[in-house]
């Protein structure tokens, strides 16, 4: 039967039984969204069945398109403003509407998830009476709206809330945002049964609809109560104070409206009928939508980051290669790191170091990884021994005969790092992608150290490897352009994101995050209490406080960085200027004898490598008590803005090419705070937008010295009221 005209994004198939399968599938877009054309054809599609109720015998909801469906149409959400947000309103209305009438046609309703089913999919999984996953590594099903700065707005809190209480709801579902794989899904009650393939899925789905003629959600039952009860009940009720503490201990004063929107709806939806509680969900989603936190996000974690994993910086006109067996020149923590990631995603990998007992310890690294994968189920035994298999320790340069890439990842020392290049070039394949994982030091100064300058090129992993996702992509300035969409596609064929930077002194990401450093310790340096500062950062949103960082990283690093930077300021015949933190950090190690945690004792103290407090001393020896009542917004606001304005000068001067390698850098990298969606998101959120901007930093400018003065393509944007964004 051919659909209606109206009900285009969603194909009526039926059978002879009455059978109907709904098939989702927008003409116009790869994946289903849930944009007006959808919201049109669902409740055209709707209607229909409702007409057909008494003589169809079930539905199941099925997808033509690779994902089940991918949810809300982010573009959409983000373009909501003051002016438009009641329409928001009540499209999301539109939605949970007639998906409730769905859901109350009285026959059984099956959702088939051949694919994904996030945000939005699940919702209408959820208002399904049945949901089967195929099982397949892509079929993660979710709520992750959290991630975007949103809440589910499709009857994803209402659903959740009755399906598994409040409390389990909100922890397993709605605030961490975290998706399931199937067995995991199946585990946690998200779906009811896995299926091997497709002919099976849909096999399931027939049996259900067979099995249960009359159907109806749980909570549409006669006497059916929430699990757990609602927080008119005293367990619950006692319960409930909990959350509110957790998310302020989580967020550290952050502002994420989003979470605390989503506390609100579970526990005020909770206490009224479901239709009510939808309109409650709407209202607290359209608060969000609204905001700027959310557009942020929406920008940082989406769009930019779809442009770095596209390809957006790659060379396009150059096809794509695989790697086949990689050389990587280093045991110790970062190649050993590497040595994992590349094995993990099927590469041969030929793990060098001076001695064989060295390149040994580099491959347990990978054994320690994935017997703890093992032994949490996450993965299996002779996935294991495969991964193992692929990594071949050894100290021999012979044995890197016929690797197609090298990673060289030795200490940060330009002689070393070019005498095991030097070494490795000789013996690998004549063609080979030569790289370098270095934080510092100038790629085009390393690449003396081989024959085939053009196909080097510098790879900036972050610690540890296994975990981080981000690895920034340095051009020399003899990088060719081959080298660029090989190293490109090396990153991404280990499933990490590449960004791409040409060659500068710290690049953008070891650059831009020693700007947070320096000022956090300047404002010990100016008498502010330690405690205030930790708490500036925290509120500001950074996931790792400043000083705490700071001994992480040790104090001697940026030092030695400053050292090495004034040293070829002079030699340019630059002015050298020294910052506010220099004085502070030559105390700390001079004086003190603190270098950081490596040393047993930096700005805090350590016990057996724990951190146990911040040292006594620098309220002693550096805080100033009249400034115990500081404005901790404001030095969270010094933090953030002078990573931006760096952030701007990188882009001015061509050490960034795109806004979205800023953005999802920053975000991934060097730990951003993710609600102001990456370093130039955050200056185009900024109150007032660009102008808005520029009046703060001159503000701050002429408070605290030049280092806040915004640079000139800030100011040209800014008199043009742009902002900062990709063609």
């Amino acid at each position: 039967m051919a659909p209606d005209a109206e009900s285009r994004t969603i194909r009526w198939e039926e059978d002879a039984d009455h059978v109907v399968s709904l098939v989702l599938d927008d003409p116009d877009q790869s994946a289903n969204t849930m944009n007006r054309a959808f919201i049109d054809s669902l409740d055209a599609t709707v209607d229909r069945l409702e007409a057909r109720r008494d003589t169809l015998k079930g539905v199941i909801v099925a997808s033509a398109k690779k994902a089940f469906f991918a949810g809300g149409d982010l573009r959409d959400l983000s373009s909501v403003t003051a002016e438009t947000a009641r329409r928001s309103f009540d499209a999301g209305l539109r939605v949970k509407r007639a998906l409730r009438r769905m859901e109350t046609l009285g026959v059984p309703v099956v959702a088939a998830v051949n694919g994904a089913a996030l945000g939005g999919g699940y919702e209408i999984a959820l208002a399904c009476h049945h949901r089967i996953v195929l099982d397949r590594p892509s079929a993660r099903v979710g709520l992750p709206e959290v991630t975007f700065g949103l809440l589910p707005g499709g009857g994803g809190v209402t659903r959740t809330v009755r399906m598994f209480g409040v409390a389990e709801a909100l922890q397993k579902v709605l605030l961490e945002g975290r998706q399931y794989g199937p067995s995991d899904a199946l585990a946690a009650g998200l779906v009811d049964e896995i299926a091997g393939d497709r002919d099976e899925l849909l096999a399931r789905a027939r049996e259900f609809i067979d099995a249960h003629p009359r159907s109806a959600q749980p909570w549409d039952t006669p006497g059916y109560r929430i699990p757990g009860g609602t927080p008119g009940h005293r367990a619950l009720a006692a319960q409930l104070p909990a959350f509110p503490a957790l998310l302020r201990k989580k967020l550290g004063g952050a502002p994420y409206p989003a979470p605390r929107n989503i506390l609100a709806a579970a526990v005020e939806g909770a206490q009224v009928d479901i239709d009510t509680a939808f309109v409650v969900e709407a209202r607290y989603l359209t608060e969000l939508v609204v905001g700027q936190t959310a557009k942020n996000m929406i920008q940082g974690f989406f769009f930019d980051q779809r442009a770095v994993d596209s390809g957006a910086s790659r060379p396009q006109a150059l096809p794509a290669r695989t790697v086949r067996k990689v050389a990587v020149l280093g045991g110790g923590m970062m190649g050993a790191g590497i040595a994992y990631s590349c094995a993990a995603a099927g590469i041969e990998v030929v793990l060098k170091d001076v001695t064989l007992d060295a390149a040994e310890r580099g491959k347990a690294y990978s054994v320690r990884l994935l017997d703890r994968a093992v032994a949490k189920g996450r993965s299996t035994e002779d996935e294991r021994d495969r991964v193992l298999a692929r990594i071949t320790p050894t100290s021999l340069a012979a044995d890197l005969a016929g690797c197609d890439a090298v990673v060289e990842a030795v200490f940060e020392d330009p002689a070393v790092k070019s005498e095991v290049l030097h070494e490795a070039e000789a013996r690998v394949a004549p063609d080979a992608l030569l790289c370098s994982n270095t934080s510092t030091l100038p790629i085009s100064l390393l690449a003396g150290a081989v024959e085939r300058p053009k196909d080097f090129i510098g790879l900036h992993f972050f610690s540890p490897v296994d975990k981080m996702r981000l690895v920034e992509i340095v051009k020399g300035r003899q990088t060719g352009d081959e080298a660029l969409a090989r190293a490109f596609d090396l990153v991404r064929q280990i499933g990490k994101t590449p960004i791409v930077v040409n060659d500068s002194r710290g690049f953008f990401t070891s650059r831009v995050i020693g700007h947070f450093l320096n000022e956090g310790v300047a404002m010990i340096g100016e008498g502010y209490d330690p405690a205030t500062v930790e708490q500036a950062a925290a509120q500001a949103g950074y996931p790792a406080k400043v000083l705490a960082l700071m001994d992480e990283l040790t104090l001697t690093l940026p030092r030695r960085i400053r050292e090495e930077t004034r040293r070829a300021a002079e030699e340019a015949g630059q002015e050298w200027r020294p910052h506010p933190a220099d004085a502070v950090v030559d105390r700390m190690i001079d004086e003190f004898g603190r270098p950081g945690r490596s040393g047993g004792a930096g700005f805090y103290e350590y016990t057996d490598g724990r951190r146990t407090g911040l040292w006594p001393g620098l309220r002693t020896h550096f805080t100033d008590p009249a400034l115990r009542d500081a404005d901790v917004t404001e030095l969270g606001e010094r933090m953030l803005f002078v990573e931006a304005l760096d952030s701007v000068r990188c882009l001015e001067e061509g050490v960034l090419g795109s806004v979205a390698d800023a953005n999802v850098g920053s975000l991934l990298g060097i730990g951003f705070p993710p609600w102001t969606g990456g370093v130039l998101q955050y200056v185009n959120g900024c109150p007032g937008g660009l102008p808005g901007f520029v009046t703060r930093a001159r503000e701050l400018r002429d408070l605290h010295g030049e280092r806040f003065a915004p640079p000139a393509l800030l100011i040209r944007k800014a008199e043009r009221e742009e902002t900062f964004h990709d063609a």
